[in-house]
């Protein structure tokens, strides 16, 4: 559980109850020994909280092991189109994936973390951990530095301070000095890029998409291999068509 603000007086059974299913999607679906182990709550406490959640219908059962139910699914579907940058980025999305071969994305910042809320594979496209509703560190990826980069410093250094700058590969940024110097560069081209920042063999080039007031909203991206992202195809083309459709997107949020 993160250390995020603070319950004025929290339900410590809600929060049980989350433990369980954030230990549940960890594991992808387990038995209730297994839940005890990785919550290091009893074995009792689990399954009530399980037998709970099943009768809510927000677990499912097959057998002995437990998985979260289909019943999240509409509840995310319903906050991701809460977010107008989804409905005017989807195309645009679309479309890179389909120009470029590769894994386009779209992330927006949530707690403090980035959330992949669109992804569309193009024909060589590899499979990567970008599902949707899938959370990340902002300062490891392209999409999350584009997100930082628009945010005042202190809100930034509020968020690592939450959040830390834990190392997902060798080249993962690891000094606040060094991510601020690279946050600067990209305010000023507009482009980020992650050099086997957060999984190695993959780069990733992104650009942050802004409201008519310049409040950042998200951040799309394509991503590939280093075999294939790379020379001027990933420093210059990329990052052109990452730019001509933010600028579509962009309009269609301002006027649309």
């Amino acid at each position: 559980m993160s250390d995020g603000p603070k319950a004025t007086y929290p339900i410590k059974a809600a929060q049980t109850s989350y433990r369980v299913l954030e230990a549940l999607e960890e594991l992808n679906g387990a038995g209730v020994s297994d839940l005890a182990a990785e919550t290091d709550l009893p074995k009792s406490s689990v399954h009530n909280h399980l037998s709970t959640l099943r009768e809510m219908e927000y677990v499912a059962k097959e057998g002995s092991t437990y998985r979260i139910s289909l019943k999240y699914l509409s509840l995310g579907t319903h906050a991701r189109s809460r977010r107008r940058v989804y409905e005017v980025s989807k195309s645009e999305v679309d479309e890179l994936a389909a120009d470029t071969g590769e894994l386009a994305n779209l992330m927006v910042e949530e707690h403090g973390r980035g959330v992949y809320i669109y992804s569309r594979h193009g024909d060589d496209a590899v499979n990567v951990d970008a599902r949707i509703g899938h959370s990340v560190y902002l300062h490891s990826t392209a999409l999350g530095k584009a997100i930082l980069a628009h945010r005042d410093r202190d809100e930034v250094e509020r968020i690592l301070d939450r959040h830390g700058m834990p190392s997902m590969t060798d080249a993962t940024i690891q000094s606040r000095d060094t991510l601020f110097d690279e946050l600067e560069t990209i305010r000023e081209q507009g482009i980020a890029f992650d050099r086997q920042e957060r999984l190695e063999g993959l780069h990733c080039v992104a650009a942050p998409v802004l409201d008519k007031d310049g409040t950042v909203r998200g951040s799309i991206s394509v991503s590939g291999p280093v075999n294939r992202l790379n020379g001027e195809r990933y420093e210059e083309e990329i990052p052109s068509l990452l730019r001509k459709a933010v600028n579509v997107i962009e309009l269609n949020m301002a006027y649309s």
